[in-house]
């Protein structure tokens, strides 16, 4: 049974904080995007595919859950799971986790393949298909992710 991919830790910036004396909301983005960039490199859709191949994946869609402040001078990992996947997009699943273990924000991201030509959605090419296919499977057996497939919305009682 496999894992959620673990980013290299990351610090949160000066910058980053707000009026309010926490991280800004626009920045939990920042970190789930590095995080998933560091992924797209091992599926072989870092910047040389883009550069070389004309290829890249853009976010349509996230949706962000906003657990616990983050403040200056802490440390978080981001974690990167793909939930679903078809020919030409990836739905995946982020936790932004404290260095003392908590949670501090969700993400879920559809993310399509894009052939910078158009630029266009367009099929994954064979090979990356095969990488995408084998990290899909890495997490065989996995129940779904509880905070995943939320909505937004007022709940009324």
């Amino acid at each position: 049974m496999g894992v959620p991919h673990i980013s290299r830790p990351f610090q949160i910036e000066t910058d980053w904080i707000d009026y309010n004396g926490h991280m800004n909301m626009a920045y939990y983005n920042v970190l789930f995007d590095r995080a998933a960039d560091e992924v797209f490199e091992t599926l072989g859709m870092g910047p040389a595919y883009a550069r070389d191949r004309r290829l890249t994946v853009y976010t349509a869609e996230i949706h962000v859950c906003y657990v616990r402040e983050l403040h200056l001078g802490d440390s978080v990992n981001v974690s990167y799971r793909l939930i679903d996947h078809d020919e030409k997009r990836l739905h995946s699943y982020q936790e932004i986790i404290h260095a003392d273990g908590w949670l501090a924000a969700t993400g879920e991201c559809l993310t399509l393949h894009i052939d910078m030509a158009g630029p266009k959605v367009a099929p994954f090419p064979p090979d990356i298909r095969a990488n995408v296919e084998a990290l899909f499977a890495t997490y065989a057996g996995l129940p779904r992710p509880e905070r995943a497939g939320r909505s937004i919305g007022i709940r009324r009682k």
